[in-house]
């Protein structure tokens, strides 16, 4: 539940007044991927940055950091789609399998994460166990 009106947002405001323009539909996709692909890894970054002294080298880990993160996740989003678009118009029924299966597939994965780090390692219970590896 989010306590503000969802046309009142900045990206509403964005879709309302760049929804016709081309470069929008296609640099709006780059952006929101960008940040969620930083987001999950920021931490990361965050620890390497604090033992770099030379700002100049940390702006240059942080350019090299994204640009490495943006290239992964176009990879394996370009992995993961093929089988969808090979089996989308030939195979009409293996791709609705696919969908469902990958569905199935995110959403166990999903549950044996939530399990091995908020039981098994405790996060979620009163006693979290973490070693660095």
């Amino acid at each position: 539940m989010h306590p503000h009106d969802p046309a009142r947002t900045p990206l509403s405001w964005f879709d309302r007044h760049f929804h016709e323009l081309g470069v929008y539909q296609a640099v709006r996709p780059l952006v929101v991927g960008l940040v969620h692909g930083l987001a999950g890894s920021a931490a990361i970054a965050l620890l390497v940055l604090t033992t770099i002294r030379n700002p100049k080298w940390a702006i240059a880990y942080l350019l090299v950091f994204g640009l490495g993160t943006i290239a992964g996740m176009m990879l394996i989003t370009g992995a993961l789609v093929l089988p969808f678009a090979f089996s989308s118009r030939r195979f009409s029924r293996i791709n609705s399998g696919l969908r469902l299966a990958s569905g199935v597939i995110s959403l166990c994965f999903g549950l044996y994460l939530t399990y091995e780090i908020g039981f098994v390692n405790g996060l979620l219970t009163g006693h979290p166990q973490w070693t660095p590896r």
